[in-house]
C-alpha cells in the first residue's frame, strides 16, 4: 500500500498492511541537539530556524509552520506523511509586519494577521499574543470588508498551477483546513484570548456573528479549492483546553460553536471528505461528545499530562479516530519509562485500529537522541508485530 491508501484504510478501521509511521513534530532546538548527538545531516535545518520554532513531522496537518523535518524522517524511514493545501485562509491582504517596540530581551511585533505579539529575541518559546485586530464591531466590519472576502485572488501559492497536477497524482494523504480553521482558536487571534472569554458574556451576538461568518467564509473558499483538487481529510485547529479542562463550558461550545461545526462538516461530507480532525491540547474529555455531534471523526494530540489516556478514550469512543497520546515526557526519562508507556497503550490501540501511534506533541529539546532512537525502534517493532498478527 502507498501512504495515502494506508492512512485512509487504517484510520477508517479497515484492513491495512500496518499503522502509519511518523511523529507530530519537534522544536528547532530538539533537531539541533540531535545533530550534535548523531542525527545525520542530509537536509539540514536552515540557520533561520530558531530554537523555539516548530518543525513539523509526518502527522501534523494543522500547524502554521511550514518548516518540515526531513532528516529524522529519512533516518527512520517514516511515511511521507500528511500534507495540506497551503493557502491563505484568513487575512488577505495581510497586514504590514512591523516591530512596534524593542526591549533588551523581547520585542512587540505586529504580525501579518494583524495580531500584536510579544516575542523573545532568541525566539526560545511561543510568542505571547497581546491583542488581535478586532476590538469592537466596527473593527470586525472593516476587517470583513477589507481582508476577509471569500475569493481566491491573492490567497493561492504562486506555484499553484504546478501543484494541482502534483496533488492529483499524489501517493500521500492531503488535507484542507488549519491552522486558522476553527471557532475558538481563530477568534483568539482576531480578538485576543482574554478579551474573547469576556465577550462570550458581554458581547455574545458579535461572537456568534464572527463564528457564523467564518463558517460561511471557509465553506466558500474551500468549495473553490475542492473544485480543483480532491482531498482526503479536513482539519480544525482550536487549542481551547488547559490542564484542568476547556476554557469555555460544554454549554457554551454547544451554543456558540456547534452550529458552525455542523454546517462545515456537512459541507465536507457533501464533498466526499470522510475524515475530519480537530486539534486541541489540554483536557478535552468534556468536549469529545460535542465534537462528535458536530461531525468531527478524529482528534489529536491527547496530552497525557492533562489527563488524556488514549486507552480510556478508545474504550469510551470505539470508533473515534485517534492520533498521538504517548507521553512525550517519558522520552527524556529513559528506556524503562519508555517501555512502560508503550506497553500500556500501543498493543491494545493497534489491535483496535483507527490509531496513529506517536507522542502527544512536539518532541522537546530535553530528549536525548539516544532515547528517541530507543523509543522509535521499540514502537516500530510493535507496529511490525501488530501487522504480522
Amino acid at each position: 500500500m502507498n501512504d495515502r491508501e494506508r492512512f485512509l484504510a487504517w484510520m477508517s478501521f479497515q484492513q491495512a498492511d500496518r499503522a502509519p509511521r511518523g511523529e507530530l513534530g519537534y522544536w528547532g532546538g530538539t533537531i539541533r541537539r540531535w545533530y550534535a548527538e548523531g542525527l545525520p545531516k542530509e537536509e539540514e535545518l536552515s540557520d533561520s530556524v530558531a530554537w523555539g520554532d516548530a518543525v513539523i513531522g509526518e502527522m501534523n496537518p494543522g500547524t502554521g509552520s511550514k518548516i518540515r523535518d526531513r532528516d529524522v524522517r529519512s533516518y527512520f524511514g517514516f511515511d511521507k506523511g500528511i500534507d495540506k493545501i497551503w493557502f491563505n485562509n484568513l487575512i488577505c491582504p495581510p497586514f504590514q509586519e512591523e516591530v512596534l517596540e524593542e526591549h533588551r530581551n523581547w520585542v512587540l511585533k505586529r504580525t501579518a494577521r494583524g495580531t500584536l505579539i510579544k516575542e523573545h529575541k532568541e525566539r526560545a518559546g511561543m510568542p505571547a499574543v497581546v491583542s488581535g485586530p478586532v476590538s469592537n464591531r466596527e473593527d470586525w466590519e472593516r476587517l470583513k470588508a477589507e481582508r476577509l472576502q471569500p475569493t481566491l485572488e491573492g490567497r493561492l501559492p504562486v506555484n499553484w498551477a504546478n501543484q494541482v497536477p502534483e496533488y492529483k497524482a499524489r501517493d500521500y494523504p492531503l488535507f484542507i483546513g488549519g491552522p486558522y480553521n476553527g471557532f475558538f482558536g481563530t477568534l483568539t487571534d482576531l480578538v485576543g484570548r482574554t478579551e474573547l472569554l469576556y465577550w462570550y458574556y458581554d458581547n455574545p451576538e458579535l461572537v456568534k456573528d464572527i463564528i457564523n461568518y467564518l463558517a460561511d467564509f471557509w465553506i466558500a473558499l474551500h468549495d473553490k479549492i475542492l473544485d480543483q483538487v480532491d482531498v482526503d481529510a479536513a482539519s480544525f485547529w482550536e487549542d481551547m483546553c488547559g490542564k484542568n479542562g476547556p476554557l469555555i463550558s460544554p454549554a457554551m461550545f454547544r451554543e456558540f460553536m456547534l452550529p458552525a461545526y455542523k454546517k462545515m462538516t456537512a459541507f465536507y461530507r457533501e464533498r466526499g471528505i470522510k475524515i475530519i480532525l480537530a486539534d486541541s491540547d489540554g483536557d478535552i474529555w468534556p468536549l469529545i461528545p460535542l465534537w462528535l455531534e458536530g461531525g468531527v471523526t478524529a482528534l489529536y494530540n491527547f496530552e497525557v499530562n492533562a489527563g488524556m489516556d488514549v486507552v480510556e478514550v478508545r474504550k469510551a469512543y470505539p470508533r473515534l479516530q485517534i492520533i498521538g497520546g504517548l507521553d512525550k515526557t517519558k522520552l527524556a526519562v529513559g528506556s524503562e519509562a519508555i517501555d512502560a508507556e508503550l506497553e500500556a497503550k500501543v498493543p491494545l490501540m493497534l489491535r483496535m485500529g483507527g490509531y496513529w501511534p506517536a507522542v502527544d506533541g512536539n518532541v522537546d529539546p530535553e530528549v536525548p537522541w539516544e532515547n528517541f532512537c530507543y523509543y522509535r525502534r521499540r514502537l516500530d517493532a510493535m507496529i511490525r508485530e501488530a501487522s504480522n498478527g
